[in-house]
C-alpha cells in the first residue's frame, strides 16, 4: 500500500503572490499527500484559488513568525479537521528553494526507507549542533504524534534576531529529538553554507532543489552555477524558476548574475570579500 503523507507547506511572498514556480511545487507534492498550506502574507482570495484544488487546505495572513509560525498554524489546523494518526508521515515543508528538479517520490521513498523516526532531505553537520535543515523534514507517528512536539510548535513566537529563530526553532526541533532517544538522518550533508553556495554541487549529486537565497550569495557570484543547473533543467521548469528569480530579485539584476564571464564572477567575489572585512572584520 502506499504511504499516507501529509505536508504542512509554509511560504512566504512579500506580495502575497503565488507564482507558477510555486504552484508546480505544490503540485508535484499534491500527487504525494496532502497539502495544509499556509503563508506569512498577506494573500488574496485569487491568488490562494491557484492552490486549493491541489491542497486541503490554504492560509495566506501576515502573522510574522515566519516558517516554524506557519507550521504550527498548519499543525494546528490539521490536528483539529484531521485524524493525524491515519497518517504514517508528516512533513515540514517550505518555499525557500525552486524546484523539485528530479522526481520528488524517489526521495521520499528513500526518506521513508531510512527507518529512522525523523529524516530530511539535507543535514547541516555542524560538531557541535548538527541538525536537520528545516526547509524538508519528515517524521513518523513517533515525532508527530507526541507531547514534546506539538509543545516545540506551540512554543514558536515572533523574534527579531532570525539567528535566533534558527537555534530555538530549527536546531531545537533536532535537539529535541536527540533528548528523547529518537533516531534522525538525511539523504545528503551540506557542512557550513554549502547549501547556499556550493548548488552546482549539490545538483550534480541529485539533490532536487536549489536554493533560492543562491540568487543574490555573494553579488551574484553564483551566476555560473546557478545558469549550468538551469541548462540543466527541463524547460518548462526553468522558465517558471527564471520568471520567479526576476520577479523576486528584478529582470536586469537576474539577467546580468546568469553569466559565465570568469573576470565577472572573480570581480563579484572580491567586492563581496571587501563588504564582508568593512562591515564584519571577517
Amino acid at each position: 500500500m502506499k504511504p499516507k503523507r501529509l505536508f504542512l507547506f509554509a511560504a512566504y511572498d512579500r506580495n502575497g503572490i503565488i507564482d507558477d514556480a510555486l504552484i508546480y511545487y505544490i503540485e508535484s507534492l499534491s500527487l504525494l499527500g496532502d497539502i495544509v498550506f499556509v503563508m506569512d502574507s498577506d494573500c488574496t482570495d485569487t491568488e490562494l484559488k491557484k492552490l486549493q484544488k491541489h491542497c486541503v487546505y490554504t492560509s495566506g495572513t501576515r502573522h510574522n513568525e515566519y516558517d516554524f509560525g506557519s507550521y504550527k498554524r498548519a499543525f494546528n489546523w490539521a490536528a483539529k479537521k484531521l485524524t493525524l494518526s491515519d497518517y504514517d508521515f508528516v512533513y515540514l515543508v517550505n518555499d525557500s528553494m525552486y524546484g523539485p528538479l528530479y522526481k520528488l517520490s524517489t526521495y521520499l521513498d528513500r526518506m521513508e526507507s531510512l527507518q529512522t523516526d525523523a529524516f530530511g532531505m539535507v543535514k547541516n553537520p555542524h560538531r557541535k549542533s548538527a541538525h536537520i535543515q528545516s526547509w524538508f523534514i519528515g517524521m513518523r507517528k513517533t515525532v508527530f504524534l507526541s507531547d514534546w512536539f506539538r509543545e516545540h510548535l506551540q512554543s514558536v513566537q515572533h523574534h527579531e534576531s532570525k539567528g535566533l529563530i534558527t537555534v530555538l526553532y530549527e536546531h531545537g526541533f533536532t535537539k529535541k529529538l536527540n533528548e528523547h532517544n529518537l533516531s534522525w538522518d538525511c539523504l545528503y550533508s551540506a557542512p557550513g553554507r554549502s547549501i547556499y553556495n556550493a548548488p552546482k554541487r549539490l545538483f550534480k549529486q541529485k539533490m532536487p532543489f536549489i536554493k533560492k537565497v543562491c540568487f543574490t550569495r555573494h553579488y551574484g557570484a553564483l551566476g555560473r552555477q546557478l545558469l549550468y543547473i538551469l541548462n540543466h533543467t527541463e524547460p518548462n521548469l526553468r522558465y517558471d524558476i527564471l520568471s520567479s528569480a526576476r520577479r523576486t530579485y528584478g529582470t536586469d539584476y537576474i539577467n546580468k548574475m546568469l553569466t559565465t564571464n570568469p573576470f565577472k564572477i572573480i570581480w563579484r567575489n572580491i567586492t563581496y570579500t571587501i563588504h564582508k572585512l568593512r562591515t564584519k572584520g571577517i
